[in-house]
């Protein structure tokens, strides 16, 4: 029986034959993954949300960086686009959060958005709407079926390299020009 490799703190990274409208040239942190599925978020789909925006609907009562309060949104995935996500460098305190790796933590509750962008608050975030889901075995297809690369997670792609340079950032991680990539599978 094979055994299950997780692919916990790695980036997904979208085929180019990829070609659904939500992941089409998308790279998603994974977040959790085991026998049961997986789920994780896109960081590279801008949504056309501001944190200001986000924090005057969650938040009336916030002070913001004025520094911070243009940072985009991005689309997280197309599960629960209601539901808030912050991916960010470790700092305990939280109500919900989740350690991925020892650098890297997911914080699902609104106790964080009024830290964001100040002193108190974790050094790096990515905030997401929206989260990608799979069920078991299902995600495991789909990189069987040419849908999907794999790279470990870089912290300097996930929160410095800028939202549209994110997927080429990730392919230049493994060494693969992609425009050279074939768009389907084969076998020997």
């Amino acid at each position: 029986m094979q055994t299950l490799t997780s692919l916990q703190n790695q980036f997904l990274i979208a085929m180019p034959s990829l070609t659904d409208r939500y992941f089409m040239r998308s790279v998603i942190f994974v977040a959790e993954h085991s026998a049961e599925g997986a789920m994780g978020i896109v960081i590279n789909q801008p949504s056309s949300m501001t944190f200001r925006e986000l924090i005057k609907q969650t938040d009336k009562t916030a002070i913001i960086n004025e520094d911070f309060s243009e940072k985009i949104i991005v689309c997280g995935g197309p599960v629960h686009p209601d539901r808030g996500f912050v991916v960010h460098s470790s700092q305990t305190g939280w109500s919900s959060s989740v350690e991925v790796s020892s650098d890297i933590m997911i914080t699902t509750s609104k106790d964080i958005l009024s830290v964001l962008g100040n002193e108190k608050g974790p050094r790096k975030s990515v905030i997401a709407l929206g989260y990608a889901g799979w069920d078991a075995g299902q995600l495991e297809k789909e990189i069987a079926d040419n849908a999907w690369l794999t790279v470990p997670a870089d912290e300097e792609i996930l929160f410095d390299v800028p939202i549209k340079n994110k997927w080429q950032a990730t392919m230049q991680k493994l060494g693969v020009d992609v425009w050279q990539l074939s768009q389907s599978s084969g076998s020997a």
